[in-house]
């Protein structure tokens, strides 16, 4: 996916996700469902990375399935064309996940649902950035020194992008800059 194509599709989805939720709680109670949200996502990030997307299942469809998700990403880092994901992946799992919100919360959810998707495209944009851009200030040196360990030193280590504490809570966090 081009990141123009991700911009404008995201330029357009989050405020109507921000407009279909509108009124439905007061702004700091907005606030703090956001702010749920986007950690939720952190931590849904490091998860799907970790166990799904670094999966070693078997069966051929199942590698076929993880290799399509992330392991072509892998296999060439440096193209920009797969630094993104899809919008046929990424809206039908957020609409799963907004869904869920709802369900979960009733139309407040649509808040928290909000800081999630906005913690997804924060990750994409960083991610893309981490393979596509210099990134030379301290926080972006960090962000992407961080996920280059992952793709050049050891891919069984350093599975955040956006929130790189995770991989110190968990210990995947690679201490050494020897490759495996």
């Amino acid at each position: 996916m081009s990141p123009l194509a991700f911009a404008l599709s995201w330029a357009v989805l989050l405020p109507f996700i921000a407009w279909t939720g509108w009124g439905a709680v007061s702004p700091p109670v907005g606030l703090g469902l956001m702010a749920a949200g986007l950690a939720g996502w952190t931590l849904f990030e490091y998860v799907m990375h970790r166990f799904l997307f670094h999966l070693e299942p078997r069966h051929p469809m199942l590698k076929w399935f993880v290799f399509l998700i992330h392991g072509n990403h892998h296999d060439n880092p440096g193209d920009g064309m797969r630094n993104m994901m899809p919008l046929s992946v990424s809206v039908p799992v957020a609409a799963l996940v907004w869904s869920g919100c709802v369900a979960c919360l009733g139309q407040p959810g649509t808040w928290a649902f909000l800081g999630w998707i906005m913690g997804y495209v924060i990750y994409d944009g960083v991610h893309y950035a981490c393979h596509q851009r210099p990134m030379t200030g301290r926080i972006g040196a960090a962000l992407k020194r961080h996920h280059m360990r992952h793709h050049y030193i050891d891919d069984t280590a350093n599975y955040a992008i956006s929130a790189i504490f995770w991989d110190r809570v968990f210990g995947t966090h690679i201490r050494s800059l020897k490759r495996r």
